[in-house]
């Protein structure tokens, strides 16, 4: 159901599935024209400003997508609620695993870069498939929440596009939280993107591990814990009901 569902999304147009990955492609070669040739961008953290950036915001571009897409799913599958005995929690994890193919496509590009710019592979890279796993679990607790709630209410997609919006500017995508005042850096912590996004940096950048920032764990595990229990009983408590709604 994810391929087909990958492959439906391009279905006609003349790339296909190519627009999957070119569209992203296309933006970060504009951010790194406009912000290493236009605005001459210092490094960051003795990195090239490209460098630093990319791990950031293909981290962000999988949770983006993730959660706009499952948030349609059911809507999307509607024919499968209302006519056939089916497990519907799955749809939301059908355009997870969807917008997955992208991101792994994008994994491999991020490490063919940094090794063309002289950084080798390390073996803090391969903490990445940890971060995924958890960025997988946050975005699939919110997915449930998200996706049940789009029956009732259509105008949800729109106020997620737009939650989305506030998402990507107060999480440090673009922005370095050591431009931030330390009495303030603990509020923008609290943000469950933060790890994500600082774990595939120091994944990549400063080679940090996860279990060196105890604390940030336990909070990011503990809230996504609470939002995966809070969207499956929302989910299970609206299903009977998505059928009439449809």
């Amino acid at each position: 159901m994810a391929r087909r569902d990958f492959k439906s999304k391009y279905l006609g147009s003349f790339l296909g599935v190519l627009w999957a990955f070119v569209n992203p492609a296309v933006y970060i070669a504009i951010l790194w024209f406009v912000f290493q040739m236009g605005f001459k961008a210092r490094p960051t953290d003795d990195f090239p400003f490209i460098l630093w950036l990319m791990p950031g915001i293909i981290a962000w571009f999988f949770i983006s997508d993730s959660i706009s897409g499952a948030t349609h799913s059911i809507l999307d599958y509607s024919f499968l609620v209302k006519k056939v005995v089916f497990r519907v929690s799955v749809l939301p994890i059908v355009k997870i695993i969807s917008a997955l193919y992208v991101h792994m496509f994008f994994l491999l590009f991020l490490f063919v870069v940094f090794l063309l710019h002289g950084h080798g592979f390390s073996i803090y890279s391969l903490q990445v498939l940890y971060y995924l796993f958890a960025s997988l679990m946050l975005v699939l607790g919110i997915s449930w929440i998200t996706s049940s709630v789009a029956i009732f209410f259509r105008d949800a997609s729109q106020v997620v596009a737009m939650g989305l919006q506030f998402g990507f500017w107060l999480t440090p995508v673009f922005w370095s939280i050591k431009s931030v005042p330390p009495k303030y850096m603990f509020l923008l912590q609290l943000n469950p993107l933060y790890y994500i996004v600082d774990g595939y940096r120091n994944s990549f950048v400063y080679k940090i591990w996860f279990w060196e920032t105890p604390l940030l764990t336990l909070y990011y595990w503990f809230v996504t814990g609470l939002v995966m229990v809070a969207g499956l009983k929302l989910f299970r408590k609206m299903r009977p009901h998505f059928a009439d709604m449809l």
